[in-house]
């Protein structure tokens, strides 16, 4: 058994379960549907490709939230560029300024395949759209021999801003919510959420009801010390390009 974990920051991210049409919404904290498509992406696997898919959607999903950020409404108006016709209003729903830190857990060597290819990725990660590129590096670690996601997300540190942090003083600890799914014994205990990947295909995209527990881990608080320092434009650095 091993663990796959990920973390998701941006100054934008978009996370919708349900969202049709013109008013495209978003959760509270990243999808499973989505994280496993930014995944798929990674290892190159192609819309539609169903069979190729099925192994990441039975992995077993669970995200923690850092750093909840806030709702932002964009209101969008358009014309068609050839025939100047007013297209249909929009409302597209983002969260600002959040941070999570998402795990899947299952077998070890697909998991071992999937953290080379987020190292390597074929399609470069976003969060949820297009739109929204992330700020940090997304890949966390791979934990081999890890009991469980639980396990993991109780262990990894809080990876909220510098200035949330200062917000939460200088407390030795702080609990987080964490969205799993449910183990075999808890299922009637969990909420669904029509969520769960069949396909990816544009013409044909399905989605299966999965369960969602809210749990909480502990984990040290702002005076456990600053996360490490990234600078994206290290990677350009002479020597390095």
């Amino acid at each position: 058994m091993s663990v796959l974990s990920l973390r998701l920051a941006g100054p934008l991210q978009s996370w919708g379960a349900s969202a049709r049409f013109t008013r495209r919404t978003t959760e509270s904290a990243p999808t499973k549907s989505a994280v496993i498509g930014l995944l798929a992406a990674a290892a190159g696997i192609e819309r539609g490709d169903d069979a190729s898919l099925e192994p990441l959607a039975a992995l077993r999903f669970g995200v923690r939230i850092d750093q909840p950020g806030s709702r932002v409404r964009d209101f969008q108006t358009a014309h068609h560029s050839v025939s100047g016709k007013s297209m249909p209003l929009s409302e597209r729903f983002y969260l600002a300024d959040a941070v999570f830190v998402a795990a899947v857990e299952g077998d070890a060597t697909l998991l071992s395949d999937l953290h080379a290819a987020l190292r390597n990725p074929v399609y470069p990660p976003f969060l949820g759209r297009r739109s929204c590129p992330p700020a940090q590096p997304v890949d966390l670690g791979l934990h081999d021999g890890a009991a469980s996601l639980m396990e993991v997300l109780g262990e990894l540190p809080w990876q909220a801003s510098g200035w949330y942090r200062r917000q939460h003083g200088n407390r030795p600890d702080i609990e987080l919510t964490v969205l799993r799914e449910a183990c075999d014994d808890e299922g009637e205990f969990a909420d669904t959420l029509r969520d769960q990947p069949v396909s990816y295909a544009a013409e044909h995209r399905r989605h299966a009801l999965r369960t969602v527990v809210s749990d909480t881990v502990r984990v040290p608080g702002a005076s456990a010390g600053r996360l490490p320092r990234h600078d994206p434009f290290d990677a350009l650095q002479e020597g390095n390009v």
